[in-house]
């Protein structure tokens, strides 16, 4: 077995993720934080990072924790993590970081929930950019990312985002599944695929077919399901005249700027302008 120490203020997230909200995590997010909220969730969670954020805050554990995504296997992976962490190291001390193997590994389809637990964080940190990409029959289908020093086998980061997630709910649904559990005074982070493209006419292509405009529509409702619930909501998305209208009277909007680096390793694609829709903030 074994054993680590948990740093409480420096945990997470373990994953590459596109569209992470690590930067509205390290220069906006306590701008939008209500001053109290009970429990937390997160319907769209990528990497969570607002998750590992606020959960580093709760140092004693009072609130509980609802996170869940549509990905079947990054839910696995969390799960497996918060299960059986060593089991996962296991099998990631058995692969290799070379353009052979990440191909061998791309094409296989295990069974046991711990080796694709092991497989995915793999991938996910060996492949070209962060990228989670499917084919149209659901396979994975990434490049490799021909960097030699990833360290995808951070022991100590694994085990203590285990103990991280211990008692956390974790499940495989859509948002509006987790609907009955938000109560009043809750807090419900939503990150949903974006549809549009920042300050541009069109729709993404690839994740129009992940979260379509009637996703977009649906979100809406759920949105104003939590406000009937009095719960509190952040909201963020594509600043797009779309989202504008879509939210129109709906909390309060604001729009941060931040820099993309989607589309090339190590750089800046340009400065891209993000709504935040809250009901947070007086």
């Amino acid at each position: 077995m074994i054993k680590t120490k948990l740093n409480i203020s420096n945990i997470g997230p373990f994953l590459r993720w596109t569209g992470s909200k690590r930067w509205f995590v390290k220069k906006h997010i306590d701008d939008f934080l209500p001053t109290s909220f009970n429990n937390y969730h997160e319907p769209f969670l990528g990497a969570g990072s607002v998750f590992f954020h606020l959960i580093n805050l709760d140092i004693n554990r009072e609130k509980e924790y609802y996170l869940s995504d549509t990905n079947k296997d990054l839910i696995n992976t969390y799960i497996q993590l918060r299960d059986n962490p060593n089991d996962v190291i296991k099998y990631l001390k058995k692969l290799k970081n070379t353009s052979e193997n990440y191909y061998k590994i791309r094409n296989e389809n295990p069974r046991i929930n711990e080796k694709r637990a092991a497989r995915f964080i793999y991938l996910n940190k060996t492949s070209f950019n962060g990228i989670f990409r499917v084919n149209s029959k659901g396979k994975y289908n990434v490049p490799y990312g021909k960097q030699e020093n990833v360290n995808f086998i951070n022991e100590e980061l694994l085990l203590n985002i285990s103990l991280k997630l211990k008692n956390v709910i974790i499940r495989n649904e859509s948002f509006e599944k987790n609907l009955d559990n938000i109560k009043k005074g809750d807090l419900v982070f939503i990150d949903p695929p974006y549809t549009v493209a920042h300050e541009n006419n069109g729709f993404i292509e690839y994740n129009q077919k992940l979260f379509s405009w009637d996703d977009q529509e649906r979100l809406k409702v759920y949105i104003e399901n939590i406000i009937n619930r009095e719960a509190f909501f952040i909201l963020t998305n594509a600043s797009h005249v779309s989202i504008t209208k879509l939210y129109n009277k709906i909390g309060k909007t604001k729009k941060l700027s931040r820099n993309s680096q989607v589309g090339g390793r190590n750089k800046t694609r340009g400065i891209f302008n993000e709504l935040i829709i809250y009901n947070t903030r007086s």
